[in-house]
């Protein structure tokens, strides 16, 4: 509470390294302007005032960022002859930086996002700093497998690192997902050029100052800001990047995948959209539900791709749960994101989809309980929303919405609620109430989501997998599985000079 009251006096007292204060764009450890001389600016969504402006990076400065990565990833340089306990003490070094920094990055993650500052420090800086620690443990330990064959032959795997890769990531949690990306990509030996969101640059470009300071090598992690038609395309085409991951919409997804196709064939990892069902039963702890449904709805003010934007309510207990979610609702504090009491804080972007699709809900004959309106004397703030009484076929039950809405249905028994919950295009999360053991397996089984909460919502861990089915992405990020998307696998077969006996 008291790093709170003292925000004022931040960027005044702590030692910021002037590359930060100087934004510009970050390629082999140096800090540079822009080819063009372009600079595009980032806004405080709370105020609507602009915090500064950063180096607009573009293909030039994207190819400046890919030749240093490729230099650095060439045989014989400091990188590739760094053994792999040595990579894992630079990835802990690095998590070590951003926990003597997690004042520094927790302001700055909600200055530019408007996320309030305790959720960004004990949940933002906390993931990534899991995160880092947990890939820095298994530098060493990503081994191959010696398979059996033909007597007279050894047959084995190595594991090898892909080469350059890009990481293109979202303006929601501009921080951990960067981390997300870049812990596993650096521990399998890669190099790596990062483009932040356009919206949300400044702790992906404090990062690049921590990368220097910690010791990776010059082109290990460059980082260019810009604009996703432009410098976003320039790494989702360019022939020289091996891999791709991205965090975003579902309709850029398909555009990266595209590129990739249409140039080098570079493996892509996709991080897409979500609609995702929250199924809560007649028999489940209606207290624990209530709280896990609105928290998975309004957590970063409705901005998740895991979001619980489709609560399907067993009839038996719908009114008295929209009852208790609207008291809920109603007590969520919104407002200035640097006061402790403060839930909610503005949207990033998308002010006005989220309205409209509000309206729809009230058009369409959605019954709205509460909110529903934006709050006119500040930023973008709007007010915790919920609709009763929707049916499938309203926009705001298919369409993501990306902000803080809750639509809650009613359903009948197991299997309607499973076709129901399936009948979408995406598939990223689902999570499910209940207390019968026999119920929750034949949902966790049914439901077609890459991951699935029982009795619990939004439960990440650097240990488990997480990605999407359908539209909501391809391939995995967390956990041992992510080695698997920065890895190329090589058979080497030896034949031996006579036959063992």
């Amino acid at each position: 509470l008291l790093l709170v009251a003292l925000r004022p006096l931040f960027f005044f007292l702590l030692p910021i390294p002037l590359p930060l204060l100087s934004l510009q764009i970050f390629i082999n450890n140096e800090w540079h302007e822009s080819t063009s001389g372009k600079k595009f600016p980032t806004y405080n969504p709370s105020t609507l005032e602009k915090i500064c402006d950063i180096e607009e990076g573009d293909k030039p400065d994207v190819d400046n960022a890919v030749e240093a990565a490729k230099a650095a990833f060439q045989r014989g340089s400091p990188w590739r002859q760094m053994d792999a306990p040595s990579r894992g003490r630079l990835l802990h070094k690095l998590a070590d930086l951003l926990e003597r920094d997690r004042v520094i990055l927790a302001t700055l993650e909600t200055m530019d996002t408007g996320k309030p500052f305790l959720q960004a420090y004990f949940i933002d800086l906390e993931g990534c700093i899991r995160t880092l620690r947990y890939y820095a443990g298994w530098a060493d330990k990503i081994q191959g497998r010696t398979i059996p064959v033909d007597e007279n032959f050894v047959c084995f795997t190595r594991h090898e690192p892909m080469g350059v890769c890009g990481a293109i990531t979202p303006w929601n949690f501009p921080l951990l997902m960067l981390v997300w990306k870049m812990a596993p990509a650096l521990c399998c030996g890669n190099t790596l050029v990062v483009k932040p969101a356009e919206q949300t640059p400044l702790t992906a470009l404090y990062i690049g100052s921590l990368i220097k300071e910690v010791g990776f090598p010059p082109g290990v992690v460059n980082i260019v800001p810009g604009y996703g038609p432009t410098a976003g395309a320039a790494i989702s085409t360019h022939d020289s990047i091996d891999k791709i991951a991205f965090t975003g919409s579902t309709k850029v997804g398909k555009l990266i995948k595209e590129a990739a196709s249409k140039s080098n064939l570079k493996r892509v990892t996709l991080e897409l959209g979500g609609k995702n069902p929250c199924i809560v039963c007649a028999d489940a702890d209606l207290d624990l539900a209530v709280e896990c449904a609105h928290q998975g709805v309004f957590f970063n003010q409705g901005q998740c791709c895991t979001a619980a934007s489709r609560v399907f309510v067993e009839e038996q207990i719908y009114p008295e749960f929209v009852k208790r979610s609207v008291e809920f609702a109603k007590k969520r504090l919104v407002g200035d994101p640097f006061d402790a009491r403060t839930e909610q804080g503005p949207q990033v972007t998308q002010f006005d989809k989220i309205l409209e699709l509000i309206e729809s809900g009230k058009k369409e004959g959605a019954k709205l309980e509460c909110g529903g309106l934006a709050i006119e004397d500040r930023g973008l703030f709007i007010k915790p929303t919920v609709f009763s009484e929707v049916t499938d076929n309203m926009r705001i039950a298919k369409e993501e919405i990306f902000g803080p809405v809750q639509p809650i249905m009613k359903f009948k028994n197991i299997e309607e609620v499973i076709r129901r919950a399936n009948s979408t295009e995406y598939g990223l999360t689902a999570a499910v109430f209940t207390k019968n053991l026999d119920r929750a397996l034949t949902l966790a089984s049914a439901l077609q989501s890459g991951t699935v909460w029982i009795n619990c919502y939004n439960a990440l861990y650097a240990q488990a997998p997480f990605g999407g089915f359908k539209m909501s992405g391809n391939g995995r990020e967390l956990g041992e599985y992510a080695l698997a998307e920065y890895t190329e696998v090589k058979t080497v077969t030896i034949k031996l000079s006579q036959k063992s006996p």
